[in-house]
């Protein structure tokens, strides 16, 4: 009897324990599209979403659970059954990041929402349904695309973009100015916000700065834009002003983690950073460690922190003086 009342006692235990850990785990689950997305990494590709790169700027009390889906829009990413498993997952006190636009804009009718009528109806079903169930909504307004002509060209479906080369791309004159092409639905977002006293971070006024700061050459070093010949994953080129590349999805996840935090304060006792994250899923900066460690030997910063996101690591050979310094997270051990 004893015996049963102590395997009874330490069960209760276990569930206690196992609870209180569940509990001290938020997630911040992204919905929306191509610029979030989970990506393709075979072959070495390059392009990377934001919400990939979301992981490495929240410690590991935050869990970013990234449902943004190539192509899709407010309507598509519904009528899919998509929503349907996020709310499945959703726990009391998860926030939701809700970012649509770059699809909703494009004429096939499976996709294509209108700003002030359906597209804001779209978002304030997001709000509503995360709140039913005991989520946080964050709007979001989508990123701009990197566009400084004046007139952009007629593009229906920005996904076409992955199957063209340099040469393919249209030679167009640019000037000093990023031009918006986003129109109306940059602008719905902040205005379902206000309606629905709602969360809202202003991507799109994000990135426009960050992408008119750095100007027109500097800004294409965020994206899939390559000349021939200079990154062997895409030897014919490219000219996507889309899509991220690692390096742009790390700057604009770190904007946006910025404001996040400022938008909901209680999210800056989990907000981190770090010179380097490797990752074998492609959320880092690098999937190599070995790689990431020859770039720290490179800086001449005085300390260079890399984080290792989960599995199993062979510790990499440092350089003498070694300024590097580790920090292992999710379960990430030493072999």
């Amino acid at each position: 009897m004893k015996q049963i009342r102590m395997l009874t006692f330490v069960a209760a235990l276990l569930f206690v324990l196992t609870a209180a850990t569940d509990r001290k785990t938020t997630t911040i689950f992204i919905i929306g599209d191509s610029t979030a997305a989970q990506k393709d990494l075979s072959k070495g590709k390059l392009e990377r979403g934001w919400g990939m790169a979301l992981q490495c700027y929240f410690d590991d009390n935050i869990h970013v659970d990234n449902h943004a889906v190539n192509g899709r829009s407010s309507l598509s990413f519904f009528n899919e059954g998509r929503w349907a498993k996020v709310l499945e997952k959703m726990k009391p006190g998860d926030y939701v990041v809700i970012q649509f636009g770059h699809n909703d804009e494009k004429p096939k009718a499976d996709r294509h929402t209108d700003p002030g009528s359906t597209f804001d109806y779209m978002l304030a079903r997001y709000v509503r349904e995360t709140r039913e169930h005991g989520g946080i909504p964050v709007l979001m307004s989508c990123v701009v695309r990197r566009n400084f002509a004046k007139v952009p060209p007629k593009n229906d479906d920005d996904e076409a973009l992955r199957n063209t080369t340099f040469k393919d791309a249209q030679g167009l004159v640019e000037g000093d100015s990023l031009v918006d092409t986003h129109g109306l639905y940059r602008i719905a977002p902040r205005d379902v916000a206000e309606r629905m006293n709602c969360h809202f971070v202003d991507a799109n006024k994000i990135t426009h700065e960050l992408e008119q700061g750095l100007g027109t050459e500097a800004s294409k070093k965020l994206h899939m834009w390559y000349l021939p010949n200079t990154e062997p994953t895409e030897p014919k080129g490219k000219q996507d002003n889309t899509h991220y590349n690692v390096y742009g999805a790390h700057v604009v996840a770190r904007l946006l983690a910025d404001a996040l935090c400022e938008e909901i304060p209680v999210l800056k006792k989990y907000r981190v950073d770090a010179d380097a994250t490797v990752d074998r899923l492609g959320r880092g900066d690098f999937m190599d460690l070995q790689q990431a460690v020859n770039a720290g030997a490179a800086s001449s910063k005085q300390e260079y922190v890399i984080q290792i996101l989960g599995g199993q690591w062979e510790q990499p050979k440092l350089p003498k003086k070694s300024r590097v310094r580790f920090v292992l997270r999710e379960g990430a051990t030493w072999k």
